[in-house]
C-alpha cells in the first residue's frame, strides 16, 4: 500500500481557518502532511478544522499579515516544536471592494495597507520562514495570486497592483533561492468564498457563465492545484497557473 506524498512534511497555510486556506488544509493533511493553520481572527474556525483532519500534530498559529514579529514567533515555535517546515502556502489576503474610478475611496493610506497586506505580509512569512525551507532541501511556497494581477481587473485598485507584486516576487525568488526552495503563484479568478464583502453567487455564476467552462472556480479547485505544485508538479518554480475558467480567455 503506497503512502501519502506528503506523509512526514509540515505545511504552513496562512489565512488557513476559511476559504480557499482551509481548502488548502483540508487537501495538504489529506495526503499525509502535518499543517499548521495560521489564522487571524479565527481562533475557532481553526481549532474546529484541525478537529475535522486526518493525521495528529496539526496545530493553529496566530499569523497577522501586518506583524513581522509574529512572522519571526512562527519561525522560531515552528523550529522549536515541529523541527522542520516544507510548505507554505500563502492564503491570507485582506480586500475592499471599491470601484476602480473611485480614487475618492480609494486614498493613500488605503491603497498601502491593502498592498501591504497582499504583498508584504507574505513577503514578510517567507522571510521569516525561509532558513527552515531551504533546510528542507525541498522546500516550497505557493502564493495564492488572482487573474486580477494580469488583468486589472478586481476588488479594487490597490488588489490588482498587490497582485502583480505577489507574482513578480514569486518569480524573483525563485530565481534567487532554487533549487532548495521552489515558489508558484496559483492564479483563480474570483473564487465562492466570502472574502469579498458583497459579492453574491449569483454574481458568480454570471460571470462563471460567461467564461469556456461555465463554471465557478471553488475553494477544492485552488487547493487541488496547490496540491499538484506539491506533489506534481516537480520541476515549476518562478511561474504562475491560472485556474479561471477560461475568464481571461
Amino acid at each position: 500500500m503506497t503512502s501519502h506524498p506528503l506523509t512526514g512534511k509540515v505545511a504552513i497555510v496562512t489565512g488557513g481557518s476559511s476559504g480557499i486556506g482551509a481548502a488548502c488544509v483540508r487537501a495538504l493533511a489529506a495526503e499525509g502532511a502535518r499543517v499548521v493553520v495560521g489564522y487571524h481572527r479565527g481562533r475557532e474556525r481553526a481549532d474546529a478544522l484541525i478537529a475535522q483532519l486526518p493525521g495528529t500534530g496539526h496545530a493553529a498559529m496566530s499569523v497577522p499579515l501586518e506583524d513581522p514579529q509574529a512572522h519571526a514567533e512562527l519561525a522560531a515555535w515552528a523550529a522549536r516544536a515541529l523541527g522542520r517546515v516544507d510548505i507554505l502556502v500563502n492564503s491570507a489576503g485582506y480586500t475592499r471592494r471599491i470601484a476602480h474610478r473611485d480614487l475618492d475611496a480609494m486614498d493613500g493610506a488605503l491603497f498601502n495597507e491593502i498592498l501591504a497586506a497582499n504583498a508584504g505580509g507574505p513577503f514578510s512569512v517567507i522571510r521569516a520562514l525561509l532558513p527552515l525551507l531551504q533546510a528542507s532541501g525541498d522546500g516550497l511556497v505557493v502564493n495564492i495570486s488572482s487573474v486580477s494581477a494580469f488583468t486589472g481587473l478586481g476588488s479594487n485598485l490597490a488588489y490588482c497592483a498587490a497582485k502583480a507584486a505577489l507574482d513578480t516576487l514569486t518569480v524573483s525568488l525563485a530565481r534567487a533561492f532554487g533549487p532548495q526552495v521552489r515558489f508558484l503563484s496559483v492564479s483563480p479568478a474570483a473564487v465562492d468564498t466570502d472574502f469579498v464583502e458583497g459579492r453574491t453567487r449569483e454574481e458568480l455564476q454570471k460571470k462563471a457563465a460567461q467564461t469556456p467552462l461555465g463554471r465557478v472556480v471553488t475553494p477544492e479547485d485552488v487547493a487541488r492545484t496547490v496540491l499538484a505544485c506539491a506533489t506534481h508538479l516537480r520541476t515549476a518554480t518562478g511561474t504562475r497557473l491560472v485556474i479561471d475558467g477560461g475568464h481571461t480567455l
